[in-house]
């Protein structure tokens, strides 16, 4: 599956979003995504299978527990392709951080 197949689903952004801070358990994911999604559980561990086979997330056991993280790697597809259009807020961005910085600076004046 093409990166973007994957990332399409808000599900799996979700899941990798939660997972991006830290290993959590499959429980862990599952309660969030169910609360927020209202999907069973056997749709949320079919969601981390496909993160996991397509290389987005990595599962360890620990005991009877599975703690999913995020396989940073598997996202450089998505920066590689991001990387063209990078042109295109990079400028706003840069202007916009002058713009605080001037703000602030013209507070501290005052």
């Amino acid at each position: 599956m093409h990166a973007f197949d994957i990332l399409g689903d808000p599900v799996r952004r979700r899941i990798l979003e939660l997972i991006a801070d830290g290993e959590l358990s499959a429980g862990e994911v599952t309660a969030t995504v169910r609360e927020e999604f209202g999907i069973s559980q056997p749709a949320v561990s079919q969601h981390l299978k496909v993160l996991r086979e397509n290389g987005f997330a990595t599962v360890r056991a620990v005991g009877t527990r599975r703690l999913y993280a995020v396989r940073p790697d598997a996202l450089q597809e998505v920066d590689v392709w991001l990387d063209r259009f990078r042109r295109f807020w990079t400028p706003h961005l840069d202007a916009l951080a002058t713009e605080i910085a001037r703000g602030k600076r013209e507070r501290r004046q005052r």
